[in-house]
């Protein structure tokens, strides 16, 4: 059974080789990985994800246009299976562009459902956060996503095209945690 686990430098060696099974230029969503990032020596990839913790970090003052985001690591058995990020509010660009949660399954993982499952957890998590509906894009043309986020009761808003290709906007409405008020997904300035 998967778990979400935080980024670790523990799993340097595994999160490396689901890297590698990527290939070179193929995008991983859901990791956080920036052009800068240096993944390949042991100090860049403990910088990258010591920048993935301070994130998520509220005491961590942020590079202006950046937002609060929860980043998991999709992890069985010792293997990373892929990456699922959950951003805490939207600028400008991820409403347009990218949403409040971006996701990849390496692709010896998909089709088995890994992918759905994330979605949900980090859908609870955006429920502790008190958001009361999230945005999740995908490719226009990448149907197995799209299935996957309609499965978590993604409602379709449009498909425009965002600057950087054709994509599916979906809404999925989150009902309040118990004992909590859900608060509005805010867009920051």
């Amino acid at each position: 059974m998967p778990e979400l686990v935080a980024p670790t430098v523990g799993l340097r060696g595994a999160w490396l080789d689901a890297h590698d099974e990527w290939g070179a230029g193929l995008h991983e969503d859901g990791f956080g990985l920036r052009p800068t990032d240096e993944v390949r020596t042991p100090d860049g990839f403990a910088a990258w994800v010591a920048r993935l913790t301070d994130q998520s970090d509220p005491a961590t003052p942020l590079d202006e246009g950046q937002v609060r985001c929860t980043y998991r690591w999709i992890v069985e058995d010792g293997r990373v299976l892929g990456g699922i990020a959950l951003r805490h509010e939207l600028n400008d660009f991820l409403l347009r562009v990218a949403g409040h949660i971006g996701y990849g399954i390496r692709p010896s993982a998909r089709r088995r459902g890994v992918a759905t499952w994330a979605l949900g957890r980090m859908l609870d998590e955006a429920r502790r956060l008190g958001l009361d509906r999230v945005l999740v894009v995908c490719v226009a043309d990448n149907l197995a996503s799209a299935r996957t986020i309609e499965r978590q009761g993604g409602v379709l808003e449009c498909g425009p095209d965002t600057g950087l290709g054709l994509a599916r906007r979906y809404w999925i409405t989150l009902p309040a945690a118990p004992g909590q008020a859900a608060r509005s997904s805010r867009v920051s300035r």
